[in-house]
């Protein structure tokens, strides 16, 4: 796995927000841009020969909101057949994803990107039919470029807009691990999570 850590966004966080962090899972086919997506909203890059992900890639990246900064734990999976299998591994105990099928728990925040929006010449879905499917399975719905940067940064506002935020966390606390990033199945002190419901 590597890890790619990311740096605050511009509208980093103010003193005194309440401070939430999520687990984000990116899931999806192979060479559909998941990579470039996230790569373009945590540093602001876009590479054109992206190589495909091993296992998954874990970033973070912080977003503000009015009073609250939402930290993303960003799980980048593979999309080769061959990783498949591990999908669930990094996608238990996600509150929000990026293209991940409907089966998971009812409270995700799911958010269907019609991603490389740039390549309008090779579209594989029309607009209303992917709005349309979104709008009936209750998806937040973006067409994104991660070439162009378009809608990258909003996509992941609009996630983190949509995510609850009820209690406030200490900055720098190790909290939220019941819902981070604990890939393991061994039994662990609970932890209060932040801003549960």
């Amino acid at each position: 796995m590597a890890n790619r850590g990311g740096a605050t966004r511009p509208n980093g966080p103010n003193a005194g927000n309440k401070i939430c962090q999520f687990k984000l899972v990116l899931l999806g086919e192979s060479a559909v841009g998941k990579s470039s997506l996230v790569l373009r909203f945590v540093k602001g890059q876009f590479h054109e020969f992206q190589e495909s992900t091993i296992g998954a890639a874990f970033l973070t990246q912080t977003v503000c909101l009015d009073d609250t900064t939402v930290k993303f734990e960003i799980w980048d999976t593979a999309g080769q057949e061959r990783y498949h299998s591990l999908a669930p591994m990094y996608y238990r105990g996600a509150q929000a994803a990026i293209v991940l099928r409907p089966a998971t728990s009812p409270n995700i925040v799911i958010a269907l990107s019609g991603n490389k929006a740039d390549l309008a010449s090779k579209r594989a879905v029309d607009f209303q039919d992917a709005q349309s499917y979104a709008d009936d399975n209750s998806l937040l719905f973006m067409e994104t470029s991660a070439k162009t940067s378009m809608n990258v940064n909003e996509i992941f506002m609009a996630i983190a807009k949509r995510l609850p935020k009820n209690e406030p966390q200490t900055a720098g606390a190790n909290t939220g691990r019941s819902r981070g990033v604990d890939l393991t199945e061994t039994a662990q002190p609970a932890k209060a999570p932040c801003c549960s419901n």
